[in-house]
């Protein structure tokens, strides 16, 4: 279980989170959507320990992370907004295997956890490839294979779908699901709902660092509207054209 008690989160005296209290159970399947600057990106980075609370407490299956950061982080598999900022491998196989290296898997674990993580997104076959000669895209998609490579209990995402073409896009998805439906937890921030919502369990709508709403996905997301969230087209609302104009905006908090 993921859990926040409380959690306040300021940064100069100027606060970004205020009272966040929530749970999420090991098979949930979690949306986070607000607009830009609203708390949403701070909210997942405070899941393992990028970001500590001012005041209150995250807990990872009941333990602090505080107060076991490398347990928090093996549980805890995040993809950042800009996938740049978790590559550490020169190739893509490289990339991929690292993780699962630093938990002293054998090697057979690790070429197999390599396989399927890159099977998932579409890159299967990519393994000698350079990071730096594949697209925004595929970058975006390696970025999610290596959190995938981990086999956390807890899966974050902060905008995954950013750069990726519909067959990719559907490929997370189905992933994505199969994943929440063996157990694993997931906790997914997007502006574009578009395919997602009918694999999720909750949406949290964050506003001015507060969750000011938990909704069943499959009720009230008229309410929604007036946080200017726009409702895809495939479930009664606003036509959607394309990841920018699905949600409320392409911006970074």
């Amino acid at each position: 279980m993921l859990e926040f008690r409380d959690v306040h989160y300021a940064v100069d005296d100027v606060s970004i989170l205020e009272g966040i209290s929530l749970s999420i159970a090991d098979d949930e399947f979690v949306l986070v959507v607000g607009a830009n600057g609203s708390g949403k990106t701070t909210l997942l980075r405070h899941c393992n320990g990028l970001l500590t609370p001012t005041t209150g407490t995250v807990l990872v299956d009941g333990i602090p992370v505080g107060a076991d950061l490398v347990a928090a982080r093996t549980a805890v598999g995040m993809v950042f907004q800009h996938p740049r900022d978790q590559f550490v491998g020169a190739t893509v196989g490289e990339d991929v295997a690292f993780g699962p290296e630093n938990l002293g898997l054998e090697r057979a674990a690790i070429d197999r956890r390599v396989t399927d993580a890159l099977a998932a997104v579409r890159l299967e076959g990519r393994e000698r490839d350079r990071i730096d000669t594949l697209s925004g895209g595929e970058q975006s998609r390696l970025a999610i294979a290596g959190a995938l490579a981990m086999e956390p209990t807890h899966l974050v995402l902060d905008e995954p779908f950013t750069g990726l073409d519909e067959p990719s896009r559907k490929a997370l998805l189905e992933h994505l699901g199969a994943l929440a439906d063996a157990g694993t937890s997931i906790l997914l921030a997007t502006h574009d709902l578009r395919g997602v919502v009918g694999l999720a369990d909750r949406l949290l709508l964050v506003v001015e660092g507060t969750v000011r709403a938990d909704l069943d996905p499959a009720r009230g997301l008229e309410s929604l509207v007036d946080a200017g969230v726009r409702i895809p087209s495939e479930i009664g609302g606003t036509p959607a054209l394309g990841s920018a104009e699905a949600g409320i905006g392409t911006g970074s908090e």
